[in-house]
């Protein structure tokens, strides 16, 4: 553990404070949004959309590194793909007479394929696995202010329309009979999605994505009384999985996204057996 906090407090080492410090800041919309996701029951379009963010990646860095648009990277092609496939995925769902199931697949696999093709055609070599499995040691100066700025986006946007975000979640039907626009608040719960997932892909990368944005909700969801206090509980066990994750991966000299999500499933299975035997 000292050797952990000595590498944070190395001026050599800013990538490492900057790892740690967008991880906890980032635990605030994976717990404000990951107990809607969970509640909602929309995880398997949460991962559509994660797939969907490799296309945006990969976009980025070809028009980054072969056609010189410096402004155009990788984060900011992830955070437009993301959003274009929370529009295309509320068409799907609400309008179109495709079987939901099938499209989803099919964007899931288009967005990756996609990226995988931009990366291909992209000069120099560029790994894609740092995006597919994560690597939050990445994350620089400027991504943390981006972090802040999603940050900002989704704790506003849920603090104001979460009485409709709630009732939403809770009872569609009824929330629909009392007037609200139900169509455009699931757009705007699936646009804090992806803005959501854009954060985790830098942390746990794409391929785990779903885990940490569930597993913290499901898990607070079994002793929480309220949605606030799930939220509450949720975003204090996904900044404790990153913390963890990443003294955990220091010490072992693992990868750190494998490693929070493998802690955050511990602490699940850990979690239902214990609300399990409490019911009984």
């Amino acid at each position: 553990m000292p050797e952990f906090f000595q590498a944070l407090a190395d001026p050599n080492l800013p990538f490492f404070r900057y790892a740690l410090l967008s991880g906890l800041l980032a635990s605030i919309p994976f717990g404000i949004v990951g107990s809607f996701v969970v509640v909602r029951r929309i995880s398997y379009i949460a991962g559509a959309i994660s797939h969907c963010v490799l296309a945006g990646v990969g976009l980025g860095l070809y028009l980054q590194q072969a056609q010189g648009i410096a402004w155009c990277t990788p984060f900011l092609g992830a955070a437009v793909a993301a959003l274009l496939a929370a529009v295309l995925l509320t068409v799907v769902s609400l309008r179109a007479k495709q079987r939901e199931d099938s499209v989803i697949g099919a964007l899931w696999a288009a967005g990756m394929a996609i990226g995988l093709l931009f990366i291909a055609r992209t000069p120099g070599y560029n790994d894609p696995m740092s995006y597919l499995f994560g690597n939050i040691l990445l994350i620089s100066k400027s991504d943390l202010y981006f972090v802040l700025s999603l940050d900002v986006v989704v704790v506003v946007a849920v603090a104001v329309f979460y009485n409709k975000f709630l009732a939403l979640c809770f009872d569609e039907e009824y929330a629909r009979i009392r007037g609200l626009q139900t169509e455009l608040l699931y757009l705007a719960l699936l646009c804090l999605t992806a803005l959501t997932v854009v954060l985790l892909v830098r942390i746990v990368g794409i391929v785990m994505v779903i885990a940490l944005l569930t597993l913290p909700a499901a898990i607070a969801g079994n002793f929480a009384r309220n949605i606030i206090q799930m939220m509450l509980m949720a975003t204090a066990l996904c900044a404790l999985f990153i913390f963890s994750g990443l003294w955990v991966s220091y010490n072992l000299d693992f990868p750190s996204g494998p490693v929070i999500i493998l802690i955050a499933t511990i602490v699940y299975l850990f979690a239902v057996f214990v609300f399990r035997t409490r019911v009984r």
